[in-house]
């Protein structure tokens, strides 16, 4: 078990094979509010690019990659290199490792425009990330639902992420278990995701 800010006490909510902690709204929604902002204007967003069978797409949704130095950062056989911290991500990074206990030396950053934009199962475990360590998933903006299933077993799970919530995966989660966050028929205003995390260099 885990302790928020708040005092009380989180509980693993995987049944078996990792760990993932759901710490609640981590801040007051002006905060929250203010840092929607910041994010949505400040950030240097660019349209994710994925290589799949061969073929190049490029999504709607936005990503951007920051860390503590110019890490380079591989998924879908897409690289990215990291830019320098900003003031607020700063802040931010600060707040989620006071939290979970953990060090994370960058950050990968998702905008999502409305519900129309979600991201497909998969598994944060590239090779560069330290293993079985934390990942810290703030989330701001519009309240999402997210799905965990398991790899082999026939179980699965969901959760709805906040406004300035905080999500922590760690342990064995990425080896097995699969996470998404699916589209919505819902008419919902713009979400940022910023999912703190460890290269190993």
């Amino acid at each position: 078990m885990q302790q928020n800010l708040f005092g009380a006490t989180e509980e693993n909510i995987l049944p078996f094979d990792g760990e993932v902690f759901y710490f609640g709204r981590i801040m007051k929604e002006e905060k929250a509010a203010s840092y929607m902002e910041q994010l949505f204007h400040k950030i240097e967003w660019k349209n994710d690019e994925a290589f799949i069978f061969g073929k190049h797409f490029i999504t709607k949704r936005k990503v951007a990659w920051y860390g503590d130095f110019s890490f380079s950062y591989t998924y879908s056989k897409a690289t990215k290199f990291a830019l320098p911290w900003t003031e607020h991500l700063l802040e931010i990074k600060n707040l989620a490792e006071s939290i979970t206990n953990a060090k994370y030396n960058s950050c990968l950053l998702n905008l999502y425009h409305d519900g129309n934009e979600g991201m497909a199962y998969h598994s944060d475990d590239e090779a560069m990330l330290l293993k079985n360590g934390s990942i810290a998933s703030l989330s701001f903006g519009a309240e999402r639902r997210f799905l965990f299933k398991h790899k082999r077993a026939t179980k699965s799970l969901g959760i709805v992420l906040e406004n300035g919530s905080l999500l922590e995966m760690k342990g064995e989660t990425q080896l097995n278990w699969l996470h998404r966050l699916p589209t919505t028929k819902k008419a919902v205003p713009p979400r940022i995701n910023l999912t703190f995390r460890t290269i190993v260099t």
